[in-house]
């Protein structure tokens, strides 16, 4: 193990290399410089004008990703574009220092394992991004499940509508919309009930963007599930809502039926006497739904790096909604209900990866020159 390694280090301030200087990266730079407890921002980018600009922005240093890296950092956020995930994760790893890498690790079940193994062998705490487990509705709506309050869970579902359609650089590097946008609706619904997704079956369609057809990717998605216990779950996607963005989850139990995610703001249409119900101006997208859990998901990572805190969510929660979204993408190729094996599913993996050949297109396409966009 690296002596650096912060695992169980306690410092007043810390030193973080951001890499990626896109949207992500913009705004995990943002949130660490407005934290006392971080000393001195490093922004690594593969070019150098984007890294500059937000490091002027945020008081910190513009690097290339080898100079950040080699900064002598005391804890490494993962902005950057999916794909670059394991070529930067495995560097981070080295250092020996906490990380924090947007979701998924990367679209890679077995490459994901693998990281996953290398953390663990090296003691060094990777936190991958799940803002959702941030959210205050998320959260009390986790509590309510928790501590007894709905009684005997009968359903769980998850929304997840974004407003405008994503570029098509961002949708060819994606991993397709299971992989990309509804692992943070799998994640969300394992945390929120404590239960595993035991089955899936999925539906997806083209509605909006017919790019997608070409790449094997959809643009709107339904499935249903089963949940550890025989609690039914349903997840809903959308690549566009005209209204904005709407994430959202309902719990139905025996003494409650709660939801998270709709207030004023929510995107929604109420016909009939209830009109003004969403009379507040809709989200326009995840980062402003979304901008008190990425403050606090942001401080949670620089209380773990300076050893305050445990790691509120480590590899193994990623690869868990991976198998899911593997799951569902089984379920559409085959036509089928599938089961979310806990097994190795790299036979399965492959089988997907060829399926969206097949398609004309492929789903985890390189990085080009984006850094960072996630959900």
């Amino acid at each position: 193990m690296s002596s650096r390694c912060l695992t169980t280090r306690r410092a007043d301030r810390v030193r973080v290399a951001v890499l990626g200087a896109g949207r992500m990266g913009r705004r995990r730079a943002e949130l660490l410089a407005r934290n006392p407890a971080v000393e001195e921002i490093v922004v690594g980018n593969r070019t150098r004008r984007p890294a500059s600009q937000l490091a002027a922005a945020v008081g910190g240093r513009a690097a290339s990703l080898e100079e950040a890296l080699g900064a002598h950092p005391d804890a490494v956020v993962v902005a950057a574009s999916t794909a670059a995930h394991a070529e930067l994760l495995g560097a981070a790893l080295e250092l020996g220092v906490p990380v924090l890498c947007e979701k998924p690790l990367t679209t890679s079940l077995t490459t994901s394992l693998a990281i996953a193994a290398e953390a663990d062998r090296r003691g060094v705490p990777v936190q991958v991004g799940y803002h959702r487990r941030f959210d205050p509705g998320f959260l009390e709506a986790r509590r309510a499940v928790l501590s007894g309050r709905l009684g005997t869970l009968y359903s769980a579902t998850s929304v997840s509508f974004d407003h405008d359609l994503p570029p098509a650089e961002f949708l060819v590097g994606s991993g397709g919309i299971w992989r990309d946008l509804h692992v943070h609706d799998f994640d969300l619904l394992r945390w929120v009930t404590g239960l595993e997704i035991v089955s899936v079956f999925a539906l997806q369609a083209v509605r909006a963007d017919e790019r997608l057809r070409a790449w094997g990717d959809a643009d709107t998605t339904a499935a249903v599930g089963v949940l550890c216990g025989g609690a039914l779950l349903c997840v809903r996607g959308a690549r566009h809502d005209p209204r904005g963005q709407d994430v959202r989850v309902e719990l139905l139990g025996s003494s409650d039926s709660v939801v998270a995610g709709l207030d004023r703001h929510a995107p929604l249409h109420a016909l009939g006497a209830q009109d003004q119900l969403f009379a507040g101006r809709a989200y326009v997208d995840f980062l402003e739904r979304f901008a008190p859990a990425f403050a606090a998901e942001t401080d949670a990572f620089v209380e773990l790096a300076s050893g305050r805190r445990p790691n509120p969510c480590p590899p193994s929660e990623d690869i868990a909604a991976l198998r899911v979204a593997l799951a569902c993408a089984r379920s559409v190729e085959r036509g089928a209900p599938q089961t979310v094996a806990t097994a190795d599913e790299a036979a399965d993996e492959a089988a997907d990866e060829t399926a969206g050949k097949k398609a004309g297109g492929t789903v985890g396409g390189p990085a080009g020159e984006k850094e960072g966009r996630t959900r």
